[in-house]
């Protein structure tokens, strides 16, 4: 899931420095009453310059655009100085509190509650403190660019810590060269395993860590290793370097238990990984979120928008940029894990199949380009509210409109620009914006690809159809020129309209909205309504339902019988051939050598079974 904080300054400068700075921020954590998911927070602010010492949760998050509120869940709030007297602690607004009379220092202690495990939110109990660090800390105004030292107090000995903060000798603490850094390293503590490997790049060995707490056994996690190596060895050759990484590590966080949530959240030097299913249970699917989430360790964490920089804690953080930042990341996910030879063509042609898909179905193209659907992330990015929203019509998101765009863009480039791809322009991006960690304007993607391609017009035209408007691309004659066509996926197949029922006893309810021009959406009927009957046939289950479809062809016509808000309506609707589509390869006797040779180059060969078992 989806971008995150980059340091607001140079920090290793800052590190440097820090030796004349003013005293670090210390805090302490600890997990007495972990069963009922509480913590008890303390936090030392030594050498304060203020009357009045502000401090506050944070409104939002490294990598989320919307607000989460985490002061929601801070109680049992005091204050003392020094020497231990209580002071007089205010409240001014839901997000800060007010320490006055002072005498310099003020140790703030309460008790945080947290019980969700994904990559915005904390989870204390038993197993594991999963903390996502704005989630969890309160932070000083005034005091963003001290260093910051936090002792970890463990509920289980067995407990050990994966987190991107720099170490120390002892096993527990850990510090920061800022806030900025400090909030942007979630760290998990509980009974994980990990396998470690080494990279070198440009003459400099850097440490991958793979951190997963899970309930399966060590050889899931020897081949889930095995996988994640091969992965990032194919990032690698997209970029031609590793980031360098601070404190010459990176480490993936990852949770897979039954009681966390699904998510994928990244980094500067870590991501965290969290999924309900063992790595068991899910068949290794869980190296897709890795795959995408290591990409954002260039794109993003430093190939990084003007927009977020630098990112504001307090308020909602919005960029025209996401189409590219996470949308780009969305297509080289599954291209890495295909190229890494993770996964079979036939495998990726189902991919490809969903990206046609969407980009030829989502009625959300409509009413939003890609830069649109980008600043929709402040309400769509796991924001939340309790009125329903129409998004499902008007909304394209940015992750899968992103992608298509990339996918357009990568064809047409091999296309008109022989021996150069979407690679060459992820890397130019790199070299000119993410290596010295210069953010990048909204013009700086459109100057960028014309100077790499050595052509304005192409770069122009583009983004004025497909990143600046809203024109979906053509992409049969893109696809075959891998050898690849678009063909109906269900042929001759009646079709109404996508549409999910929740059925309370034998009362079909729909639960979600219906498609805008669909013939249910043209009946007049929409989420929350009933179906009775289509045809003769009653509808009882969804069984009942796509029997009901059965008796039909595209072009039919019957009556639908439909409940909405209390009356009963009876009208006719007509059926249309279900739109799907699906992404095939071209006969192998009709195929071309240079067919053969652009799929070869986009998305590699099919390596034989036998190889793949092989174990490191």
């Amino acid at each position: 899931m989806r971008t995150v904080l980059s340091i607001l300054l140079t920090w290793l400068v800052l590190s440097n420095q820090q030796v004349l700075a003013k005293s670090d921020t210390t805090y302490q954590i600890s997990f007495e009453n972990a069963v009922h998911h509480e913590a008890r927070i303390s936090v030392t602010f030594p050498e304060i310059d203020t009357q009045v010492l502000t401090v506050q949760m944070s409104r939002t998050s490294p990598g989320r655009y919307a607000l989460h509120e985490f002061a929601k869940n801070v109680y049992n709030v005091s204050a003392v100085n020094s020497v231990g007297k209580p002071l007089e602690v205010t409240r001014p607004n839901p997000y800060q509190w007010e320490i006055a009379d002072h005498d310099g220092e003020v140790t703030v202690n309460y008790t945080l509650f947290g019980d969700r495990a994904d990559g915005t939110y904390s989870q204390i109990d038993r197993t594991h403190a999963h903390l996502n660090i704005p989630a969890t800390f309160m932070w000083a105004l005034g005091h963003e660019q001290r260093p910051v030292k936090v002792e970890f107090v463990p509920f289980s000995s067995k407990w050990q810590v994966a987190t991107q903060l720099k170490s120390t000798k002892n096993k527990y603490v850990f510090t920061a060269p800022n806030l900025a850094y400090f909030m942007d390293s979630p760290t998990e503590l509980s009974d994980h395993q990990v396998k470690s490997w080494w990279v070198n790049s440009n003459g400099k060995d850097y440490k991958i860590n793979l951190a997963v707490h899970h309930n399966g056994i060590d050889a899931d996690l020897v081949e889930f290793a095995r996988k994640a190596k091969a992965i990032v060895a194919e990032q690698i050759k997209v970029y031609g370097e590793l980031p360098d990484f601070d404190y010459g590590e990176y480490t993936f966080i990852a949770c897979y238990l039954p009681h966390v949530n699904r998510d994928g959240m990244e980094h500067r030097n870590s991501t965290i990984l969290t999924n309900t299913n063992s790595l068991d249970e899910g068949d290794f699917s869980q190296i897709g979120t890795l795959s995408h989430e290591f990409f954002h360790a260039w794109n993003v964490e430093r190939i990084r928008p003007k927009a977020l920089e630098p990112f504001d804690f307090n308020a909602a953080n919005m960029t025209t940029n996401l189409w590219f930042a996470e949308g780009f990341t969305s297509y080289y996910d599954k291209l890495m894990i295909r190229r890494a030879q993770e996964s079979t063509i036939d495998e990726y042609l189902s991919v490809l199949s969903d990206i046609v898909n969407q980009a030829d179905q989502v009625p959300g193209r409509q009413f939003f380009s890609p830069e649109g659907a980008s600043m929709l992330a402040t309400f769509t990015d796991a924001g939340t509210s309790i009125d329903k929203t129409n998004f499902s019509n008007i909304f394209f998101s940015y992750y899968i409109y992103g992608r298509a765009m990339a996918l357009a863009l990568d064809l047409s480039i091999r296309e008109q620009f022989p021996e150069k791809s979407l690679d060459d322009f992820m890397k130019k991006m790199w070299t000119d914006f993410g290596k010295p960690e210069i953010p990048y304007t909204r013009d700086d993607l459109l100057t960028t690809l014309a100077s790499l391609l050595e052509n304005e017009a192409f770069a122009k035209h583009f983004f004025k159809q497909h990143i600046y408007g809203q024109v979906k691309p053509d992409y049969a004659p893109l696809l075959d020129k891998a050898g690849l066509k678009i063909v109906k996926a269900k042929e001759d197949e009646a079709f109404l309209g996508r549409i999910k029922f929740n059925f309370k006893g034998e009362a079909a309810i729909i639960s979600k909205p219906i498609t805008f021009g669909s013939p249910l959406y043209k009946a007049g009927i929409e989420r929350g309504d009933q179906i009775i009957k289509l045809g003769r046939r009653e509808i009882h289950s969804k069984d009942k339902w796509n029997s009901a479809l059965e008796q039909f062809k595209p072009g039919d016509t019957t009556t639908i019988e439909y409940k909405q808000r209390g009356e009963k309506f009876n009208t006719t609707i007509t059926f249309i051939e279900n739109p799907k589509l699906k992404v095939k390869r071209i006969a192998d006797e009709e195929l071309n050598d240079a067919q053969k040779e652009f799929l070869l180059e986009w998305i590699g060969d099919d390596k034989p079974e036998e190889d793949k078992t092989e174990k490191e």
